[in-house]
């Protein structure tokens, strides 16, 4: 029980840490540093703690300069193809020029989305909504 308490309290810190990296950007685009900070921080905590964050979350930060990846603002964002296949987002940090590349395919799952991914069977509320548009 107290382990599980632990947990909540450490995702509900990484969670403020990351709106208040989305703010601090959001009032003053000139406030990088500081939203680096931030990112910097949480990244900090969940390794030490040993947490895994969210897809999401982890897409949205540079993983060379730990800065919050904003389009427009701190990086940019372009959609290549490649080999006449599928397309991709390519997203580059304007601080450090890292690039992250992601595919547009549709019929993509992440292995987090998929049922097996998850320790007790449940029906999942997002993401892919059966398990065979995942394979």
């Amino acid at each position: 029980m107290a382990l599980q308490l632990k947990d909540k309290e450490a995702h509900q810190r990484l969670n403020y840490l990351y709106q208040a990296a989305h703010c601090v950007l959001a009032q003053n685009p000139e406030n990088v540093e500081l939203a680096r900070f931030y990112c910097f921080t949480q990244k900090t905590i969940a390794r030490r703690l040993v947490l895994r964050q969210d897809p999401s979350v982890k897409r949205t930060l540079c993983k060379r300069c730990c800065t919050l990846l904003v389009p427009g603002v701190t990086g940019t964002t372009r959609q290549k193809r490649k080999q006449r296949k599928t397309g991709f987002t390519v997203v580059r940090c304007l601080s450090c020029g890292q690039t992250k590349s992601f595919q547009n395919n549709p019929d993509h799952c992440l292995w987090v989305e998929r049922p097996e991914a998850q320790l007790e069977q449940q029906e999942q509320q997002g993401g892919c909504s059966t398990a065979l548009s995942c394979l």
